[in-house]
């Protein structure tokens, strides 16, 4: 793979040698722009607003069609300031506005471009891109065992104005791209004079600054300064030396250190991006944000056999809604133990079954008890589960009604993130079961009921996606979530449901630690169903 690179950038060389010296295309000091920026690795299309005005040190973004707005003001007090002004995360009747001033020592001077500065670039030629006959100038540096060729398409006749910006990074440490992506500049005009309206602070807001140090709020204010003008230093660097010493990361060697690297980087791009387009919820950096996304698939692990269960139809015939609550937290009545972390096993079929038995334990006897999910990780393999390579709730139900009951985590032992031998012991079993029972799927009137009369419920989700990964708080809706018994690959546990500012949600507890989260656990959303809360749950009836 070296080798072929080696030869395309001696070809690049070569070309250029032989054709004529030009100069790198100039630009106005004032514009309005248009565009969007892509990154593939984070499956990101971001569409962006530019007006920039180098001559009073002054610049306007704006992100999602004027969702998120970023100021930097050099024009403004004595050492200029940066502002940023949002849509409330959780609460879209409102804006917050952030503010860092500028200092002595780090003044804010240099308004953000939408251009790359391309002292460098060499001219390769004329094109096509995407139909369209363009002028390519291409910048390759290297530094240690990083190779990044930065490419620049401009219209190849008058008004030269720039086509699209191309990042992509190679690492011959990891043999593989460490990091792309792409400017497009869909509209450009350096030419009609901008107005003071185009970089007005919207007046009467209350700005106020980042709470906590660390350098993260810089890349927020400012998220293109690593895309745009790279040679001003890598701010990731910075924050992933703050995060590996937060979550206690040691890594293997250099080549894990650098690959860990790359997937921050993208995870934190991924994380920033939607936090701009005013969801119903937070996400933020985790303990997982070092993780590729391949990976995070691995802490899942709840399968779909598609073979019918032995559990009983839920008879709701005696009961109704209106009889129920119309909030209900089961962790307030201390039904719920705390939360654990699966670690890197695909055992959350044994933490939502083992959660849903807790539940029904408290409802009869009054007491909260830790069950041991190790004890169906290692035992139920011939029911059907796999340990730490996933299973079904069910099947861990009928081997607990089979043997006897489960034990406690203080009889079996400690949960230990891998599979282990099995050492079960009858006579020490803390619960046993009399039946389960299965939710009608889809039916989430059932469900509430389930939760406010049975206590917490096991539930399947699809969890497949990054958001869901480094969720934080608010109320979560995926639009690309799937419902679907297929869909379904993380098991959980709904604990609750309620109301939250105008949105229904379902109280669910997690199992990757309390790193991630709301101290683990999540509200989701019951429009439509999302991520199939409500296709496949089941409760237990203890003997």
């Amino acid at each position: 793979m070296d080798i072929f690179k080696t030869l395309s950038i001696l070809l690049l060389a070569g070309l250029a040698a032989s054709l004529p010296a030009v100069s790198p295309p100039t630009f106005g000091s004032s514009y309005h722009a248009r565009g969007n920026l892509k990154l593939p690795y984070a499956e990101l299309d971001e569409p962006f607003e530019f007006y920039f005005d180098a001559n009073n040190s002054r610049s306007h973004i704006n992100f999602y069609h004027g969702l998120d707005h970023i100021y930097t003001r050099g024009d403004m007090y004595k050492y200029g300031t940066t502002l940023k002004i949002s849509p409330e995360t959780v609460d879209t009747s409102g804006k917050a506005c952030f503010q860092i001033n500028g200092t002595a020592d780090a003044p804010v001077v240099t308004p953000q471009n939408a251009l790359p500065d391309l002292t460098g670039f060499k001219f390769v030629g004329a094109v096509e891109l995407n139909g369209q006959k363009v002028n390519k100038w291409v910048n390759i540096t290297k530094v240690y065992s990083r190779s990044s060729t930065y490419t620049f398409y401009t219209t190849s006749s008058e008004p030269i104005v720039p086509v699209q910006y191309v990042m992509m990074g190679y690492d011959s440490l990891l043999g593989s791209h460490y990091d792309k992506y792409i400017v497009e500049y869909t509209f450009f005009d350096d030419h009609t004079p901008l107005k003071e309206s185009d970089f007005a602070v919207p007046e009467g807001m209350k700005c106020r600054s980042f709470p906590g140090p660390g350098v993260e709020h810089h890349i927020v204010m400012n998220p293109l300064q690593e895309i745009i003008n790279p040679e001003k230093g890598d701010r990731y660097e910075q924050l992933f030396d703050e995060y590996k010493n937060q979550f206690g990361k040691n890594y293997e060697d250099k080549k894990e250190h650098t690959q860990r690297l790359s997937h921050f980087r993208q995870n934190v791009r991924y994380i920033h991006s939607k936090n701009r387009q005013n969801l119903s919820y937070r996400l933020s950096i985790n303990h997982l944000a070092d993780q590729h996304k391949d990976e995070l698939g691995m802490i899942t692990g709840r399968l779909n056999s598609h073979e019918p269960n032995n559990g009983k139809p839920f008879d709701t015939s005696t009961l109704r809604l209106r009889d129920v609550p119309d909030t209900i937290d089961w962790r307030i009545a201390g039904a719920v133990t705390q939360v654990k972390d699966q670690a890197v096993c695909g055992s959350c079929w044994s933490f939502g079954s083992t959660g849903t038995i807790e539940g029904a334990y408290f409802l009869k006897y009054g007491k909260r008890v830790r069950l041991s999910q190790q004890n169906l990780v290692d035992c139920s393999w011939a029911y059907g589960n796999n340990g730490c390579d996933g299973g079904e709730e069910w099947r861990a139900y009928d081997w607990i009604m089979k043997n006897g009951g489960l034990q406690g985590e203080e009889e079996y032992g400690a949960y230990i993130g891998q599979n282990g031998k099995c050492h079960f012991n009858e006579s020490l079993v803390v619960a046993k079961i009399k039946d389960y029972t299965n939710v009608t799927s889809g039916n989430q009137t059932e469900l509430k009921i389930a939760i406010a009369t049975k206590g917490p419920v096991a539930v399947g989700i699809d969890a497949s996606h990054l958001s869901f990964a480094f969720y934080a708080d608010g109320v979560y809706f995926e639009k690309d979530c799937g419902n679907t018994p297929d869909d379904l690959d993380h098991a959980v546990l709904a604990v609750g449901y309620g109301n939250y500012k105008g949105q229904d949600y379902w109280l669910v507890k997690n199992s990757w630690s309390t790193y991630w989260g709301n101290d683990g656990y999540v509200l989701m959303s019951l429009k439509d169903n999302n991520c199939g809360v409500a296709t496949d749950a089941t409760f237990v009836d203890l003997k």
